[in-house]
């Protein structure tokens, strides 16, 4: 039989949380990531998004922002490590934060193709 412990459960989501709101307190990026997400919600109500639209757009921010996460936690375990030159270090660096931008960039290829042609009907009619 499957128990789980409530306490734990609940301690884990707070960690969680705690993590989260850190994020986006105290490192630079993603409080970019979230100025672009806001200016990406507000366009999608102000065009009236269709579910699939709001399924998408969602889905690309929670992803940029997961990714920025992960980026952020590495760094600080890499500085932890070590705050001498490292090639190595500074080579997974490098790959954390270009998958953050590989992310971004896909984020922003799929706003384009929601976005633009809304825009364009708005535009011509």
């Amino acid at each position: 039989m499957l128990m789980l412990d409530v306490r734990k459960v609940w301690r884990s989501f707070r960690y969680a949380g705690q993590g989260i709101i850190d994020l986006f307190r105290y490192e630079n990026n993603a409080k970019v990531h979230l100025l672009a997400a806001g200016v990406a919600l507000g366009l999608g109500l102000w065009l009236g998004l269709t579910n699939l639209e709001w399924a998408l757009l969602t889905m690309q921010i929670g992803l940029v922002w997961a990714a920025e996460a992960f980026n952020t936690a590495l760094e600080k375990l890499a500085d932890r490590v070590t705050t001498a030159h490292d090639p190595l270090i500074r080579a997974t660096k490098d790959l954390a934060s270009g998958a953050v931008l590989l992310v971004a960039i896909m984020a922003v290829a799929v706003a384009l193709f929601i976005f633009v042609p809304k825009l364009a009907l708005l535009y011509t009619n």
